[in-house]
């Protein structure tokens, strides 16, 4: 009996000490470093990391090397430059796209709402219609209503490219309302590009709209959405870059110069032969100087005089800052892009004239520098850049020597322009391809075979575990829906 009673005593104590040591542990598996959940201000913060992703990284390097800005010159971006590309090479972009962007911007419209906070509303769906907006331009139909919801659709519907992008337009409709209403409150930094500016995020999702309703070639609601779109330099969305390794780099930069030395560069662009003054298909004129934007896209070197392109401009100096320098800001929707969607749409839809006017507001705020970096303003490289007249399109004028009509030769010039202006960016990807099949236009040769690309990939993890992919899966040369048309 006295031998239990000590047993069970002891039983006692142990059972005590056990629960005792299990109040001590009670959070020991919780991560702190991997947080559950999150407010709607830092989930955004992500998500917009996440778009960064999405426009300036694989799919942006991809696309330069299919448009004539970039030459993939070993490993991978050797192959790929002659369009031998498989899926895996495209599961990254689909991640930070449905992961990275819709699944958190979900989350952060969800969280939003429960505080009627319509202004940070407002901006997720903006980054949200960004990030699809590039996929369905890229990819062709995509998942877009059943996205990012494994619980209820585990194997999400591909929607036809054309009625996504009218997803799209309502998508931004959406957020115009939210930003307009002046309900919520400001996400301040967390907001890593306009610090919860309404009217700054209004500007941009207009700026958005003239894009998408100018991919889908509905060129009269291109112009009505431009005119209220991105109104000055400032006012564009860009993402800010600085010199912090591996933090926030400029990542065609950490790219480019550093991680992947050698596998891109300018040898056999496009791009660099329309902007040299020593060229033969040099695009200036007596008007256009474009000596200084030459110098600020191309790392050049000059043998037995001869000028030569050899990379994508990575200077990252105090007194030489190019385009894809360290801590250059990189373009994600601009008063550039703006401006030269409205100069279009009004070529093709009111006439000569407004098309010239609109080019021209172009051309003078290039003549004040435009996009280039303080570092080329200074002199050292010369810029002009003169208002254009109708008699330069006229037949026989300079702009005009082949015998086009004066809209085909406006229309070309345009063009010609918009894309020098998207040097490295996925738009410039897109033009072409929508413009391909017209009488003017820029003119490429393909770095292989015969034919040009159409598309990305799908992602190879997505059509391997998502039911609803298409199959068979298009390959890189068959047209996207909008541009079959």
């Amino acid at each position: 009996m006295k031998r239990a009673k000590l047993i069970r005593a002891a039983g006692l104590f142990l059972m005590a000490g056990m629960l005792s040591c299990e109040s001590m542990v009670d959070n020991l598996n919780t991560d702190l470093n991997n947080p559950t959940d999150a407010s709607a201000n830092l989930i955004l913060t992500g998500a917009q990391l996440g778009n960064i992703s999405v426009q300036e990284g694989h799919l942006a390097r991809v696309a330069a090397m299919w448009s004539g800005y970039f030459t993939g010159t070993d490993r991978q971006y050797k192959d790929i430059y002659s369009y031998n590309v498989t899926g895996a090479s495209f599961n990254d972009v689909w991640k930070f796209t449905y992961q990275g962007v819709v699944e958190q911007t979900k989350l952060v419209i969800e969280k939003s709402e429960a505080t009627n906070n319509r202004l940070v509303q407002g901006i997720a769906k903006v980054v949200q219609a960004n990030a699809l907006g590039t996929a369905a331009a890229c990819f062709g139909d995509i998942p877009f209503s059943e996205a990012s919801d494994i619980t209820n659709f585990p194997n999400p519907a591909f929607e036809p490219q054309i009625q996504v992008y009218g997803k799209l337009q309502t998508l931004l409709d959406e957020a115009i309302a939210d930003l307009e209403s002046g309900l919520g409150t400001s996400p301040g930094a967390a907001d890593i590009h306009f610090a919860g500016d309404a009217t700054k995020w209004k500007d941009a999702a207009y700026t958005l709209k003239s894009r998408f309703y100018l991919e889908t070639k509905e060129y009269a609601l291109a112009a009505t959405a431009a005119e209220k779109g991105i109104s000055s330099a400032a006012r564009s969305l860009v993402m800010t870059h600085g010199t912090t390794l591996n933090v926030n780099e400029n990542l065609m930069y950490a790219f480019i110069a550093r991680s992947r030395v050698g596998d891109i560069n300018a040898s056999l662009a496009l791009a660099p032969t329309l902007l040299n003054p020593a060229s033969a298909t040099y695009k200036g004129n007596t008007k256009t100087d474009e000596t200084a934007r030459f110098n600020h896209h191309f790392i050049t070197v000059s043998t037995t005089g001869v000028v030569i392109p050899v990379s994508p401009n990575t200077n990252s100096s105090a007194t030489s800052r190019g385009l894809f320098g360290q801590s250059a800001p990189y373009p994600l929707a601009t008063y550039s892009e703006n401006v030269l969607t409205s100069a279009e749409a009004l070529a093709r839809t009111t006439g000569f004239a407004a098309g010239l006017a609109k080019l021209n507001v172009y051309r003078a705020y290039l003549n004040t520098g435009g996009d280039l970096d303080a570092t080329y303003k200074t002199g050292t490289f010369k810029y002009k850049y003169e208002p254009y007249t109708a008699e330069d399109f006229a037949s026989g004028g300079m702009l005009n020597t082949t015998g086009l009509t004066a809209d085909q030769a406006l229309l070309k010039e345009i063009l010609m322009e918009r894309y020098i202006t998207f040097n490295g960016q996925i738009i410039g990807f897109n033009d072409l391809r929508r413009t391909r099949s017209e009488t003017v236009g820029v003119k490429l040769t393909p770095s292989a075979g015969a034919t040009l690309p159409e598309r990305m990939l799908y992602s190879e993890a997505e059509v391997n575990s998502n039911t609803s992919a298409p199959n068979p899966v298009p390959g890189v040369f068959v047209k996207t829906a909008v541009n079959a048309k």
